[in-house]
């Protein structure tokens, strides 16, 4: 049975946070294989001292505070990385406001009256290359040179490598900029999904046979337009189809729509929210000069997809409840 799952606030009571606990400290977006590592140090650590161990993170992630123009593709927003970390059983998260005040903390302030003074961890986990504090002088040796004194334990991970490359939530992007799934997913140990509410299309795909559940990406969305075998998530339930993703040049090139057509599904999705996890990549996306071109190659992507989601029947990512 999993654990319950706190998420622990700036506004929480100092009377609600569990003193004593071990932290995993990371901005964790897309909580992949490298990020589990120092998750798996953290609930090691715990377990060794009885002590819980929560993940320590930062909403908005500090790139959208210091480049606030910037286009920033994000693997998981703040709900779906909460979900992702409840799924690895840790007890709980600290997610900390990245604003002005926070930017402007220094290390040892941080240290001192967020970790200690605050929380009163007991551990901390940390990547090689995490910093921290105004002008990201915190480091993961100022965190071992202190820990003496502080009377707290420091675990430094290094990097987790695939095939002699480090992992990264960057690569991860790149990957799935060029349509690399299954490079994403070794990378994120399960595949990579988003979560939307199902809307109001053209009805386009009931003409053609293929009814679609249509979701709005972020418009940041780095993901390859193309075509996808996708395992989809409603409650408990998993499904699975075909999705296309991008502007539908044969129609009308407009803004970029997830299109999923659920193999041996009939109902009504409109307004429900899915998990759409994406399993393997079919093709890119293509301009048709007829429909009957169009049903054709869809027939094909659909034989194709549930061979690749046959080929991986549990694919897909552990998504744990948030208190």
């Amino acid at each position: 049975m999993a654990p319950h799952f706190t998420v622990i606030r700036d506004t929480t009571p100092d009377s609600a946070i569990p003193r004593g606990a071990v932290v995993a400290m990371g901005n964790f977006d897309g909580v992949h294989l490298g990020h589990r590592a120092v998750i798996a140090a953290a609930l090691e650590m715990g377990r060794a001292h009885g002590r819980p161990a929560l993940a320590l993170t930062f909403e908005p992630h500090p790139r959208r505070f210091f480049s606030p123009n910037t286009p920033q593709f994000r693997l998981t927003d703040e709900p779906a990385k909460l979900r992702l970390l409840a799924g690895t059983g840790l007890a709980g998260a600290v997610v900390m406001t990245f604003d002005k005040a926070r930017a402007g903390t220094s290390a040892q302030d941080f240290i001192h009256h967020d970790l200690i003074g605050r929380l009163g961890v007991s551990g901390i986990a940390v990547g090689y290359d995490f910093h921290f504090g105004k002008g990201r002088v915190g480091s993961p040796s100022l965190l071992v040179n202190e820990a003496p004194r502080l009377g707290i334990e420091v675990d430094v991970q290094p990097h987790v490598d695939i095939d002699e490359r480090p992992v990264s939530s960057s690569a991860i992007r790149i990957a799935l900029a060029e349509g690399q799934v299954d490079e994403a997913t070794s990378m994120l140990g399960a595949p990579w999904f988003i979560t939307g509410e199902v809307i109001h299309g053209e009805k386009r795909g009931r003409d053609l046979g293929y009814p679609t559940a249509n979701i709005r990406l972020d418009a940041n969305c780095g993901l390859k337009h193309g075509i996808y075998a996708v395992r989809v998530g409603r409650g408990g339930e998993r499904l699975d189809g075909v999705a296309s993703f991008g502007r539908r040049p044969t129609f009308d090139n407009g803004a970029p729509l997830l299109e999923i057509f659920l193999f041996d599904f009939k109902g009504d999705l409109y307004g429900q929210a899915l998990d759409c996890a994406f399993v393997g990549f079919i093709r890119e996306e293509l301009k048709f000069d007829s429909l009957e071109a169009l049903i054709r190659q869809m027939d094909d992507d659909s034989a194709r997809a549930r061979a690749m989601l046959a080929a991986a029947p549990d694919a897909f990512p552990k998504l744990g409840a948030i208190d």
